[in-house]
């Protein structure tokens, strides 16, 4: 299944709503659209948070990362990610320029 890499980055009004009762459901939203969670970290800095999550697909990323700010507050941004030898592939496909 594809990689996503989603970063969080939580309003006042989200941050006041922390739970491990939340992260539960987050957790089930992910299983409902197919994903499997990988980790998830609280972080500093630009995001407030990390989880790298496997899904089926695109629009089944799409479609958690939207019901988990529906839920949440939280503004995530989704991205697909490639793990380093396959990119070291992709551009080995590269010819002369």
């Amino acid at each position: 299944m594809p990689i996503f890499m989603m970063f969080g980055k939580y309003s006042t009004e989200a941050l006041k709503k922390v739970s491990s009762e939340r992260t539960r459901k987050a957790v089930e939203i992910i299983n409902k659209n197919g994903g499997k969670v990988i980790s998830m970290y609280a972080v500093l800095g630009e995001h407030d948070l990390v989880f790298t999550l496997d899904f089926p697909n695109a629009e089944k990323a799409m479609l958690a990362s939207a019901t988990l700010n529906m839920l949440t507050g939280i503004s995530f941004v989704t991205s697909p990610v490639v793990d380093v030898e396959q990119f070291d592939r992709l551009l080995s496909e590269i010819k002369d320029l």
